[in-house]
């Protein structure tokens, strides 16, 4: 082959990404197995009555009064992580990527798991439909997080505060409603196949749901009596100003201790890079901070329209996307994706009308996906994603796996894309194709199961080398069937500082990782990287559907 040839240039890239990074000899990873196990985690993460064919055992009911003190039924729905809070954010981005990886990818699972795969969207949209049930309003939350992060204590056994958190008409709550609107689209179209009725019934809900967050745009956070018990922990923080000062958010002294010292006592908080470098600037600066605490809400208000749009094909959504990208900032062009920033998703998601529909109107938002499939090429001019020496996808401020399973499961998405198509991506100097994207997903897959420095599957119960002490209440504590006493909110905290393994295994749960340099220290307290949560998983499923298809990434 000859540098003149059209492909010279993608095997170039090919041979710079794998000499870029160490390799480690691969394990011939059992794919079909990491899908079982990524599913089954879900139900170790239940809230509500379990059902009879509860497959994680050491598990028991919990949360069966959530919803009592307003008079609602709010039981069901999962925890997001270690532990025992309803976040609706967190949850209902779960749901939405859930459902993302059987639409795209549910044919390529096993039968069996694409049921049981089904089963795990529907425990958390039956969840999402309870929220939304009642007219021009929206539970947010069950649970108070103050309380609840002070205690450690099984599920089973929790006696903190269920605070019902709500937002109700003309207040805010656009990237909740937005997502939420996503979530029940997107799973709208995960069971139109077998449950014809019930998709009617999500997209139903999802119209009015998305209605909600458009017409009362704003940050669920800047209402008073939310503010206190989502921020800072599930606060949307990629970018609209919103008018709350950091003086009016309540940050506990422990919060402060734990994010910047890592001083924790049991504690456990989500935090991004930006939301620790204010914290470092409050903590430090001993002054009162005159500035804004960054949100944002356009991103979920575009998420959503767009899910509509390719749940009911109606044209009313395709207008919303074209009339209010500029305006909702669909041009910022910014290389994120998770629960809180949906720009890299929204993009790779819309790039399918212009690909596949033709639907050239839409082409900005094609070329900003093609910009974030260029920074993920290692020596592309415009390569901006970190990776470690050992060729982990990373990015700071703790639970990296969350990017990494992500950001894979979009280069699979989009790969399928291009491929459908018959195009490939120009990055300047090198061109990205499909079997390229597939292969840079591959490889982070193979590194989360065990092809790694440490040689340690970040997967619980694959392999036999995985977390022992993961950050996560339930499986930390004798579980309710072993010691049917209950253990009291501070009576855990034996549990927690013990140096033995976990009594229970979470199978299946994905814990937030290694850090920049490779390392990981099987050390509960450790949260940043020893916490599993949902959306680490939830992406994951897709991208290990691909592979058990596709072992060899053909």
């Amino acid at each position: 082959m000859n540098s003149s040839s059209p492909h010279y240039p993608i095997l170039l890239l090919c041979l710079l990404l794998f000499a870029r990074f160490r390799l480690y000899q691969s394990s011939n990873h059992e794919y079909g197995e990491a899908l079982s196990k990524c599913i089954l985690f879900f139900e170790g993460q239940r809230s509500g009555s379990l059902p009879h064919d509860q497959r994680m055992t050491w598990r028991a009911n919990s949360g069966l009064g959530d919803g009592s003190t307003v008079n609602v039924d709010l039981t069901g729905g999962y925890y997001d992580a270690g532990d025992n809070i309803k976040f609706g954010f967190p949850m209902a981005f779960t749901t939405t990527m859930l459902a993302w990886s059987v639409i795209e990818f549910g044919e390529m699972m096993p039968p069996a798991e694409l049921r049981n795969a089904l089963v795990a969207i529907r425990w958390a949209t039956d969840y999402l439909l309870k929220t939304v049930s009642q007219p021009n309003r929206i539970f947010v939350q069950v649970g108070d997080p103050i309380s609840d992060h002070n205690c450690w204590e099984r599920p089973e056994d929790m006696d903190t505060a269920r605070t019902v958190y709500a937002v109700d008409a003309p207040n805010p709550a656009s990237e909740v409603a937005g997502e939420t609107a996503a979530a029940l689209a997107a799973s709208s179209m995960a069971f139109r196949s077998s449950d014809h009725g019930y998709a009617e019934t999500l997209l139903r809900t999802a119209t009015k749901v998305f209605e909600y967050a458009d017409t009362h745009r704003g940050a669920y956070s800047d209402n008073s009596n939310i503010r206190g018990a989502v921020c800072p922990f599930y606060c949307d923080f990629s970018g609209y100003q919103a008018s709350i000062p950091l003086s009016n958010v309540h940050v506990p002294v422990e919060y402060i201790s734990c994010k910047i010292f890592g001083i924790c006592s049991g504690m456990h908080f989500h935090c991004n890079f930006v939301e620790k470098l204010v914290l470092v600037l409050f903590y430090r600066s001993n002054l009162y901070l005159s500035s804004h605490c960054l949100k944002t809400f356009q991103d979920e208000l575009l998420w959503g329209a767009a899910w509509l749009r390719r749940a009911s094909q109606n044209d009313s959504y395709l207008n919303y996307i074209q009339n209010n990208g500029k305006t909702l900032g669909a041009e910022d062009n910014i290389n994120e994706f998770g629960w809180d920033n949906k720009h890299a998703g929204l993009n790779v998601l819309i790039s399918k009308e212009v690909l596949e529909g033709k639907v050239y109107a839409l082409q900005s938002y094609k070329a900003s996906a093609d910009s974030f499939m260029c920074t993920l090429a290692p020596n592309s001019s415009s390569s901006h994603i970190e990776y470690t020496s050992g060729g982990l996808i990373y990015k700071p401020g703790g639970s990296n796996l969350q990017h990494a399973t992500s950001i894979t499961f979009l280069s699979l998405v989009y790969a399928n894309y291009l491929d459908r198509s018959s195009q490939t991506v120009n990055c300047g100097s090198v061109s990205v194709d499909p079997k390229l994207l597939r292969q840079m997903a591959k490889r982070q897959v193979d590194y989360i199961l065990g092809d790694n420095p440490k040689g340690m599957s970040y997967m619980v119960g694959y392999s036999n080398n995985y977390p022992q002490r993961i950050h996560h209440r339930g499986s930390s504590i004798p579980s309710i069937k072993d010691h049917p006493q209950a253990i009291a909110c501070k009576e855990g905290s034996i549990y927690f500082n013990s140096s033995n393994p976990n009594p229970n295994i979470l199978v299946g749960a994905v814990v937030g990782g290694p850090g920049e340099d490779d390392a990981f220290e099987d050390d509960r307290a450790d949260f940043r990287k020893s916490e599993p949560t949902t959306y680490i998983n939830a992406p994951f499923v897709g991208a290990l559907a691909y592979f058990v298809a596709n072992p060899n990434c053909s």
